[in-house]
C-alpha cells in the first residue's frame, strides 16, 4: 500500500511539472527547458551522493540507469514537444498510456492482471483511438494536432521503457539510479540546446532559468518517489500508479488555461484516464 501511496503522489509532481514544463516549451526551445532541468536535478543528486560516499552499484544496475536516461530524455522530449504545439488535455492521457510496457513486462514475469486490471488496459487502448480523432478547426490545426499525438505515442513509449530501466537499476541504489539516468541524458540534451541557441533559439533570462531549475526539482522528486516505491512495490502496480498524472495536467490546464475537449476526443480522454485507474485498481 505504501508503494502505490508513493507512486500516486509521484504522479501529482510529474503531473505539474508536466504542465510548467509544458508552458515554457511555447516560450522556449524544448531542448534548452530540459537541459536546465536535468542541469538542476543533476547537480543536486552528484551533491548527494557525494555527501553519502557510496560506491557505485554493480555493472547490470549502471547499464540500466544509463538506458533510463536515453529513453527518459526522449520520451520527455517528444512530451513536452506535444505539450507545446496540442491540447495538453489530449497529449497527457496518451503519453500515459505507455504505462502498458511495464505491465506487459510484469505479466511475462508472472504477474496476473485479472479481470479489472485487463479491462483497464483495453479501454486505455480504446481512449488513445478516439483521443486521436482529428478536429474541424482548421488545416494548420490538425496538423499540429496530428504532430501532437504522434509524439505523445513516442512519448508513451520512452515512459514505458524508463519505468521498465528505472526500477532495475533502483534495485541496486536509489541515489545512483537518478545520476546515472541524468549523466547519460543530460550530455545529450545539453548539446543540442546549445546548437538550437547557436541559432536563434529563445534564451531564457535569469528568472525563467531560476524557473526551469525549480521545474527540474520537481521533476526529480517525482522521480525519486517512483524509483524507490519500485523497490518496495510491484512495478506493475507503481508504474500503474505513477501514470495518474494526466489527472493533475488537464486539471491545471482547464482550470489555468480554459482548454476545453470536444465531443468524441474528449470521450477519449476520459476513457483513456478511466483505463490508467482501473489498471492501478487493479494491482
Amino acid at each position: 500500500m505504501a508503494a502505490i501511496a508513493l507512486g500516486l503522489l509521484s504522479s501529482v509532481l510529474w503531473g505539474l511539472s508536466d504542465y510548467l514544463g509544458g508552458l515554457k516549451s511555447r516560450t522556449f526551445p524544448v531542448p534548452v527547458v530540459l537541459a536546465m532541468m536535468y542541469l538542476a536535478s543533476l547537480v543536486v543528486m552528484l551533491a548527494f551522493v557525494g555527501a553519502r560516499g557510496s560506491a557505485p552499484p554493480p555493472a547490470e544496475h549502471v547499464l540500466a540507469a544509463l538506458g533510463a536516461g536515453i529513453v527518459g530524455i526522449a520520451g520527455l522530449s517528444a512530451f513536452y514537444r506535444a505539450l507545446a504545439i496540442g491540447t495538453m488535455s489530449i497529449v497527457a492521457p496518451i503519453a500515459s498510456t505507455g504505462v502498458a510496457l511495464p505491465v506487459m513486462v510484469g505479466l511475462i514475469a508472472g504477474d496476473r492482471p485479472g479481470p479489472v486490471r485487463s479491462a483497464g488496459l483495453a479501454l486505455a487502448v480504446v481512449g488513445i483511438v478516439l483521443a486521436s480523432c482529428e478536429n474541424d478547426e482548421g488545416p494548420a490545426d490538425v496538423r499540429l494536432q496530428r504532430l501532437s499525438i504522434v509524439l505523445a505515442i513516442v512519448a508513451a513509449l520512452g515512459f514505458g521503457s524508463y519505468f521498465v530501466l528505472a526500477e532495475i537499476a533502483s534495485d541496486g541504489d536509489v541515489a545512483w539510479a537518478l545520476v546515472l539516468s541524468r549523466v547519460s541524458a543530460f550530455p545529450l540534451i545539453a548539446t543540442i540546446a546549445l546548437v538550437v541557441l547557436r541559432r536563434g533559439g529563445a534564451r531564457p533570462g535569469g528568472a525563467a532559468w531560476v524557473a526551469l531549475a525549480g521545474i527540474g526539482l520537481l521533476d526529480l522528486a517525482a522521480n525519486f518517489l517512483f524509483n524507490y516505491a519500485s523497490t518496495i512495490g510491484e512495478l506493475s502496480s507503481v508504474s500503474v500508479a505513477s501514470s495518474l498524472y494526466p489527472v493533475t495536467t488537464v486539471m491545471l490546464a482547464a482550470v489555468l488555461l480554459g482548454e476545453r475537449v470536444q465531443g468524441v476526443q474528449r470521450a477519449g480522454v476520459i476513457v483513456a484516464l478511466l483505463g490508467v485507474v482501473l489498471i492501478a485498481a487493479g494491482g
